[in-house]
């Protein structure tokens, strides 16, 4: 009887420790301590973060020295949302020898065509400006109730198109790896995909090769003071030369 209790109390312990250390566990991911993703510098050189009004008041020289070399700022969203820490951060973030670019978060309620007006009537292009960013992904009802591909590609391409011609380049389109397998695999093959995968390793399901991955949601650095205290992190895929060689605005 004895010998029975004593294992019992060895489990119990074991269950209670275990218990425990995943408590903690998931405290430290919550609070950043740890990161889930934390990919290789060697492997992937050329790291960014993205920002919007949720960092606040950002300090550039500061935030563009903690070893970044990419920042794209979110610019507008739907057809008439501007975001208001959207021009101070642009024009900050292009005095700090880093490359920058500006995103648009897209809304399936709206004309592609407006959306695209809204980010061109915010977004004045300087020279070196990477590539504009569409930002797709599932928000509010549209995540309980996704729309259909063909809706949807009849407005995403009428602002891609749009942005191209006045840009003269191709954007960049930002998904999760679930509006990307609903919207974008198997297709859209001549635009740059950036991928977000907080969790594990970025994939696609269609097997292709993303440009740019958001390995974490939950990074802290020095520079800025918002009501949120992370910052997403990014990579480029590729060598420091082939984010040289990257598209950019160039001014004629």
């Amino acid at each position: 009887m004895k010998k029975k209790l004593t294992v019992l109390l060895i489990i119990l312990g074991f269950l209670i420790l275990a218990g425990l250390s995943a408590v903690a566990l998931n405290h430290m991911v919550w609070n950043g301590i740890i990161l889930l993703n934390n990919p290789s510098e060697r492997k992937y050189p050329v790291r960014g973060v993205d920002v919007s009004h949720y960092q606040g008041e950002i300090d550039w020289n500061v935030l563009s020295g903690e070893d970044i070399d990419f920042a794209f700022i979110k610019a507008t969203e739907g057809s008439s949302f501007v975001d208001d820490r959207f021009a101070y951060n642009f024009a900050e973030a292009q005095k700090c020898n880093i490359a920058v670019g500006a995103y648009h978060f897209f809304s399936f309620s709206s004309s592609g065509l407006t959306q695209a007006e809204n980010f061109i009537s915010t977004v004045s292009p300087f020279d070196g400006m990477l590539p504009p960013v569409v930002d797709l992904e599932f928000y509010g009802e549209f995540a309980e109730a996704p729309l259909s591909k063909e809706t949807v590609d009849k407005e995403l391409r009428a602002m891609l198109d749009t942005l191209e011609e006045y840009y003269e380049l191709k954007p960049i389109i930002y998904a999760t790896e679930e509006s990307y397998e609903l919207y974008l695999a198997n297709d859209y093959e001549e635009y740059d995909i950036w991928i977000r995968n907080v969790k594990t390793k970025a994939k696609t399901s269609d097997g292709r090769q993303w440009t740019f991955w958001q390995y974490t949601n939950r990074e802290q650095l020095d520079g800025y003071s918002g009501e949120e205290k992370f910052i997403d992190m990014n990579v480029f895929f590729g060598s420091e030369e082939d984010f040289a060689a990257f598209p950019r605005y160039r001014l004629k």
